[in-house]
């Protein structure tokens, strides 16, 4: 697995570096409070069996064939490209307490990329979020933490072995950031995947829910349902789908999962 380093970025030419995208979502309610635009960066350090963005798990520019038509999944754009996009909804953060999110794929992947992006939102006087794995050096997370205010640490598994079988790698390093994280990140929220045969138990929820209780300054953990939405992209891409059988928690079940979540004394919700 190659990390690329962080650095600092100087401040006459940071609007100007480049980085891989895949897509720019508007009006989102998820991903962080309020209305959000959200950025979505191309390349992952994890291959999730569920994962609904697989067009964002390879750097690599990629063809999609959507029955025929073909399109472009990946773009070489500019932070200065991008936050013409985000500052276009600006009035809409303001009245909904939203802003920037960015997303993937993994923006750890592109670190430098990130903290530009997650710079330039701040001096604009827009929010920002960062949806990710923690699945990086501490040190390159420590780069985009001055930018952000709110961290949404993915917590998928305590089981390392478990954990690897399903998303290609062990859980250690992010298990070993997260306090790290919790500790200077502003806000840190804890979202968690419900995938059945993954991670759908009470037990298992609440082995994470007890981790996540346990890290200074965490209040909050969402459980974020299954859901088959973006099987199609698999198909598009020439892969298969590995779940393909698989069908989504139900309601009733969900519900007992928040209560259990929320036994350990956390804000527990469905969705987020």
């Amino acid at each position: 697995m190659v990390f690329q380093k962080a650095e600092v970025i100087p401040i006459n030419d940071y609007m100007d570096r480049v980085g891989r995208i895949f897509d720019i979502q508007k009006f989102s309610v998820h991903d962080g409070p309020g209305i959000r635009t959200i950025v979505f960066l191309k390349g992952c350090f994890l291959r999730c069996k569920w994962c609904c963005n697989p067009e964002g798990q390879n750097y690599e520019i990629e063809q999609m064939n959507m029955n025929g038509k073909i399109t472009i999944s990946g773009r070489d754009v500019t932070v200065r490209e991008v936050m013409e996009e985000v500052l276009k909804d600006r009035p809409y953060y303001r009245r909904s307490g939203g802003g920037m999110t960015i997303s993937g794929g993994e923006a750890l992947f592109q670190p430098d990329f990130a903290a530009a992006l997650l710079r330039a939102a701040k001096e604009h006087g827009v929010s920002t979020a960062l949806e990710s794995t923690g699945n990086a050096p501490f040190d390159t997370i420590q780069k985009l933490l001055p930018y952000l205010d709110y961290y949404l640490l993915d917590i998928k598994h305590t089981d390392p072995v478990k954990h690897k079988r399903f998303t290609g790698v062990s859980n250690h390093l992010i298990i070993e950031n997260a306090p790290k994280i919790a500790k200077e990140a502003k806000e840190l929220i804890i979202r968690v995947p419900v995938i059945p045969t993954f991670n759908s138990t009470k037990e298992e929820i609440s082995d994470i829910a007890r981790f996540s209780a346990s890290l200074p300054n965490v209040r909050e953990i969402h459980l974020l349902p299954y859901h088959r939405l973006g099987t199609d992209k698999y198909k598009w891409l020439g892969r298969e789908y590995p779940l393909k059988d698989l069908q989504a928690p139900d309601d009733r079940l969900m519900e007992e999962l928040r209560q259990a979540a929320a036994s350990f004394g956390l804000k527990a919700q469905i969705g987020g």
